[in-house]
């Protein structure tokens, strides 16, 4: 029996969340998880540092003849995929990107609110979904910079992460977007602190469809 094999890649331990979502949807896939914790933050860093920081990390991806390689990382997916997809065109790979479509459709106050790395936020690619999806939204973008180093090293100042989504209701927002697959971890967390008064989503449903779309055109 031919086994399908899953590379999954982020900077830290945000990838290990879509690791267990794909393994829980896909039992016979083997699914290989590598990380750079050696170079965190992804997120202040420049395009062409996380380009080739990415690009290093996914060799044993490449080296085992993935099927798939989803960078389950949005700064990565913003700054670098375009440029490994031209690099190795008979990969295939997904990234993951803050869900501005499904936050439009979801938003009644036609407010929402990004929880992003900088450099995500910058990036060419979520300018061009904000375009695409958000331009009838108003978009807050609060300051996440330090959220996935405080989860990263299981330092978590909740009253800080609560300051922040505090002001993100008050300011309007009726859906909050996970724009980094570190934030996963404390999504519960961070449902409680919103109390009803917003919807919170992330992409890690959506990778597994990805997949499946395509595995059916391999």
């Amino acid at each position: 029996m031919i086994i399908m094999k899953l590379g999954v890649f982020d900077s830290g331990i945000g990838g290990e969340s879509i690791a267990i979502a794909l393994q829980s949807k896909f039992s016979e896939a083997e699914i290989i998880l590598v990380n750079d914790r050696n170079n965190l933050p992804y997120g202040d860093k420049t395009k062409s540092e996380i380009v080739k920081l990415t690009n290093n990390a996914i060799q044993p991806l490449l080296g085992a003849n993935c099927d798939i390689i989803i960078l389950a990382c949005n700064t990565a997916t913003a700054q670098a995929i375009d440029a490994l997809r031209i690099k190795y065109p008979n990969q295939k790979f997904i990234g993951i990107e803050p869900m501005i479509k499904s936050a439009a459709k979801l938003s009644k106050s036609n407010t929402i609110a990004v929880c992003a790395t900088p450099s995500t936020l910058s990036s060419e690619r979520y300018y061009n979904l904000v375009q695409k999806f958000g331009s009838e939204l108003q978009i807050i973008e609060p300051d996440c910079k330090d959220w996935a180093r405080m989860i990263e090293q299981n330092d978590i100042n909740y009253e800080i992460i609560n300051q922040t989504i505090n002001k993100i209701c008050k300011q309007g927002a009726d859906v909050i977007v996970l724009g980094c697959t570190h934030y996963h971890w404390i999504k519960d967390d961070i449902i409680k602190l919103v109390n009803g008064r917003a919807t919170v989503i992330e992409p890690s449903e959506s990778i597994g469809r990805r997949v499946e779309e395509l595995l059916k055109t391999s």
